[in-house]
């Protein structure tokens, strides 16, 4: 095992040259973000261009809505959507080995038009959003989410250089990705004391742009220790998903991750960047080696669903009661990551 895959801390990559027209820089970019997903999967991006104002509106749209009591939050409960959208109360998300997380949440993505043909015909993840009745809220929490996938199309486009392609290689799968913004809230507790707040796990879409106000997230290491990865004032951590592993067979690494020792309130709003829901995602024929396992192709919005679906209540008792059924293609929550790779227990 290498020196970098037992890492201790995060690279810190500027990406500002993925906006400007310097081969030269975007190249140099390019190998910093390539060689952060093939042997870490997680790394501080800077350089955005992103105003801190954006950061300072979505945790104050958050704060305000959060602190609502409980059965106004829940008149956009998730569970009374078609398409995923909506309020996640305390203990309604549970991962695979873990105990119901400690936190609440607030789910979006792109909001479409009741009338959109893929909303219509029943897609589980593309539609409206449920906005609360909150004054500014959607205007701000919508401005910090379009900000936010414009950074995201830059890293596409660094990721793409990195694996040998035209930075647009990716653009034709993202025209209107089920990419989702979670508001998330760990209430303080002093009694949490190496509690788990939110289960391990690696993330289903291509990667995630996270901002974060507190400390409390954990990343596993190539040696199966859980390293702190503390927030950097102004930057995103980000870090590779299974659509990425899977398009590189897995030089990319979606690597695992959780939130520990959760004491202070802390809140947590990662952007999950994906591409579009019936994209199917394969392998790359240039990192397919012979003698070398390749691995199988998934369908980007039917494994984020089925995922989603085995890790939140409201969907599972719906899969119980054979109302929703899972895709035949449909893996096991921690299929991916380092804990996949070691077979490690929680």
């Amino acid at each position: 095992m290498s020196k970098t895959n037992a890492f201790t801390s995060l690279p810190i990559v500027d990406i500002s040259a993925l906006r400007g027209t310097d081969p030269v820089a975007r190249a140099r970019v390019a190998a910093e973000l390539g060689d952060a997903a093939r042997n870490i999967g997680f790394l501080y991006v800077t350089g955005h261009g992103m105003a801190p104002s954006l950061f300072d509106d979505l945790v104050a749209a958050a704060t305000e809505f959060f602190a609502r009591p409980v059965d106004e939050k829940m008149k956009v409960y998730i569970g009374q959507s078609t398409n995923h959208r909506g309020y996640v109360p305390v203990g309604e998300e549970v991962f695979y080995g873990a105990s119901k997380d400690l936190k609440e949440a607030y789910d979006l993505a792109e909001d479409l038009p009741a009338d959109d043909a893929d909303y219509v015909a029943g897609n589980p993840m593309l539609g409206p959003n449920q906005w609360p009745e909150l004054p500014g809220f959607r205007t701000r929490v919508g401005a910090y989410y379009d900000a936010v996938m414009s950074v995201g199309r830059d890293l596409l486009h660094g990721f793409a250089e990195a694996l040998g392609q035209a930075p647009d290689f990716f653009d034709e799968f993202v025209t209107k990705p089920p990419s989702q913004l979670r508001l998330v809230h760990y209430p303080f507790n002093p009694e949490a004391v190496d509690a788990t707040g939110i289960g391990a796990h690696t993330d289903y879409e291509c990667f995630t742009l996270l901002h974060v106000t507190a400390p409390g997230l954990e990343v596993m290491n190539g040696a199966g220790e859980w390293i702190d990865i503390p927030p950097l004032p102004g930057a995103f951590v980000v870090n590779i998903g299974d659509m990425l592993e899977t398009w590189t067979n897995g030089l990319f690494t979606a690597t695992s991750h959780r939130v520990r020792k959760v004491q202070e309130e802390r809140y947590s709003f990662p952007l999950f960047f994906n591409v579009d829901y019936y994209t199917r995602v394969a392998p790359l024929p240039a990192f397919i080696r012979e003698g070398e396992p390749v691995r199988p192709a998934l369908v980007a919005g039917e494994h984020l669903h089925a995922q989603t679906a085995q890790s939140f209540t409201y969907l599972r008792k719906r899969i119980e009661a054979g109302t929703l059924k899972l895709p035949e293609s449909a893996l096991g929550l921690s299929s991916f990551g380092q804990e996949a790779r070691q077979k490690i227990a929680r």
